[in-house]
């Protein structure tokens, strides 16, 4: 197994209402990625095997394991023959508290919930509000919206995977990360950011519906606005207003949806 197996080729039969041929597809790989930190295995996750470094430090900002990349000394990436570990050497301290949560999970294609011991640790709401004044204008919104598809290589090529972008105030798509999972590419996307020393001066846009989890990686990411191609779920605008997060769904041309924080957006 190696890091750069994201795509494998599949003979199919197509069937059309002319009859069936037979093909070649080009399909997306989804293989388990394991989080194991200081030597001691903590997730297991199903995800595309791509940007993996991005996706160790963007998953263990996200999840609180790290507050900070400087938290992270290093990072191996071990290809083993049913999968792939990323083994995380953390600060001692980190590890004490992610020793303390007894935390073990063994996910389905992106997993929030599994794993957590109490409802408490599940939510995990972001102790502070996002604190960016940053205003975008609802142009920028469309913007990125028209550009997102041509910046999904696998998924123009596989139509299996998600994306989460990075996208400036002006709505230029800066940064773009893909897989199976869209908490996996958002993950990644976090990952990116915290690596690149990005000041948060923008928003994320992603082909998903906006889920609490995605909700919960924003405002624990310190990022002011969300943008969700499909629909928020009722636990994710709680979240998202509680966290003083932007989020915005139902995003079409011509068209979106602000369910929070519409004094961001400049109409």
């Amino acid at each position: 197994m190696t890091s750069e197996a994201t795509t494998g080729i599949y003979p199919v039969q197509k069937w059309q209402q002319d009859g069936v041929v037979k093909l070649s597809d080009c399909v997306a790989e989804e293989v388990p990625i394991a989080m194991i930190y200081n030597g001691v295995s903590h997730a297991v996750m199903l995800a595309t095997p791509s940007d993996l470094k991005d996706f160790a430090l963007g998953f263990s900002l996200a999840e609180g394991i790290l507050s900070s990349p400087s938290e992270l000394y290093g990072i191996e990436i071990v290809p083993q023959e049913k999968g792939i570990e990323l083994h995380l050497d953390i600060a001692s301290e980190r590890f004490h508290r992610l020793k303390e949560r007894r935390r073990s999970m063994t996910g389905r294609t992106g997993c929030g919930l599994c794993g957590a011991e109490s409802l408490e640790q599940a939510l995990r709401i972001p102790q502070s509000s996002v604190k960016s004044t940053l205003k975008f204008k609802a142009d920028a919104i469309q913007k990125a919206q028209q550009q997102m598809q041509i910046q999904q290589p696998l998924q123009n090529m596989t139509g299996a995977t998600h994306a989460s972008a990075w996208v400036s105030p002006e709505g230029e798509i800066l940064l773009v990360r893909e897989d199976v999972g869209r908490h996996n590419a958002l993950d990644k996307l976090v990952g990116a950011l915290a690596s690149s020393g990005s000041d948060k001066q923008g928003f994320v846009l992603t082909t998903s519906r906006a889920s609490y989890e995605m909700v919960q990686k924003v405002a624990t990411a310190d990022i002011p606005m969300l943008v969700a191609i499909s629909a928020p779920t009722g636990l994710a605008i709680r979240i998202a207003k509680s966290c003083d997060v932007t989020l915005v769904g139902f995003t079409r041309a011509h068209q979106h949806v602000v369910y929070s924080g519409a004094e961001r957006i400049i109409y």
